[in-house]
C-alpha cells in the first residue's frame, strides 16, 4: 500500500485518531492535508509544515472555507486522491423525548454536515481527475438505536446511508467511497471518563487507522459502500 505521490485529506486531524491516520499515510510516504479547527492544535501535533505536509485550520462548517482550504491544497500538491472524513463529535444522556435542538444541531452538524461539507468541495474535482478514495468514520452504534444516545446515533447512521448513497452514485466514476464503523476507541479521555473499563479490549487508534488506510489502497479499488465494523474486543 504505497501512497508516494498521493495526497490525502484528514478532516479532525489534531484528534487522537487523527493523528494515529496521519502517521500511517506518512509512513507509506503521502502528501498529507490536515485539517483542524485551532492551528495550536495541528502544531502541537505536528509541528510546522513540511513538504509533504500542509496544516490547515478550518471550520468545516463554514462551506466557503471548506472551498477554499481544497483549492489551496489542489494549488500546491496538484490532486486530491484520498478523503478521510474524521471530525464529529459524541453526545450521549438524553432521551429522544427529551432530546434538546441544541444536541440535535451540534450532532449532526459534526457528524453529517462536516461530510456533506468536505464532499460538496471535494468530489467535483476527483471526478475532474478521474477517479480518487473517501473514507467516513460512522460507528458501532449507528447500526441500531441505543437508549439515551438517540441523537447520537442517528447523526453516525447518516454517515453509513451518505456512505452508501456516495458509492452507488460515484462507483462507476473510479471513486470509492467507504465508511468504518468502530466501537470505543482506547483514547487518554475514554480512559478518564471509563476508569473501571478494560481499554485492551477497545480499539487502537493505530489498528482502526490500518483499516482506513486499506480502504483508500488500491487494494480496495472492488469495495464500494461497505460499513466495515472495527470492534477490537468489545
Amino acid at each position: 500500500m504505497d501512497m508516494q505521490n498521493t495526497t490525502v485529506v484528514v478532516t479532525g486531524a489534531a484528534g487522537n485518531l487523527g493523528r494515529a491516520v496521519a502517521s500511517a499515510f506518512a509512513q507509506r510516504g503521502a502528501n498529507l492535508v490536515l485539517l483542524d479547527l485551532q492551528r495550536e492544535s495541528l502544531q502541537k501535533s505536528y509541528g510546522e509544515e513540511t513538504a509533504q505536509q500542509m496544516l490547515v485550520p478550518i471550520n468545516l462548517l463554514e462551506q466557503e472555507q471548506v472551498q477554499a482550504t481544497v483549492h489551496a491544497a489542489v494549488a500546491r500538491f496538484g490532486r486530491i486522491d484520498v478523503l478521510c472524513n474524521l471530525a464529529g463529535g459524541f453526545r450521549m444522556g438524553e432521551a429522544v423525548h427529551t432530546t434538546q435542538d441544541t444536541t440535535w444541531d451540534w450532532l449532526m452538524d459534526l457528524n453529517a454536515r462536516t461530510l456533506l461539507h468536505m464532499a460538496r468541495a471535494v468530489v467535483p474535482h476527483m471526478l475532474e481527475h478521474g477517479g480518487g478514495k473517501i473514507v467516513n468514520v460512522g460507528a458501532a452504534s449507528a447500526q441500531r438505536g441505543v437508549a439515551h444516545m438517540g441523537a447520537y446515533c442517528a447523526s453516525k447512521s447518516s454517515v453509513i446511508r451518505l456512505t452508501e448513497a456516495m458509492a452507488g452514485e460515484l462507483r462507476e466514476q473510479n471513486i470509492n467511497v467507504n465508511c468504518v464503523l468502530p466501537t470505543i476507541i482506547d483514547t487518554p479521555e475514554n480512559r478518564a471518563a471509563m476508569p473501571d473499563a478494560d481499554p485492551a479490549r477497545w480499539v487502537a487508534p493505530q489498528d482502526l487507522a490500518n483499516v482506513i488506510v486499506f480502504l483508500a489502497s488500491s487494494a480496495a479499488r472492488a469495495v464500494h459502500g461497505a460499513a466495515v465494523p472495527v470492534a477490537g474486543l468489545s
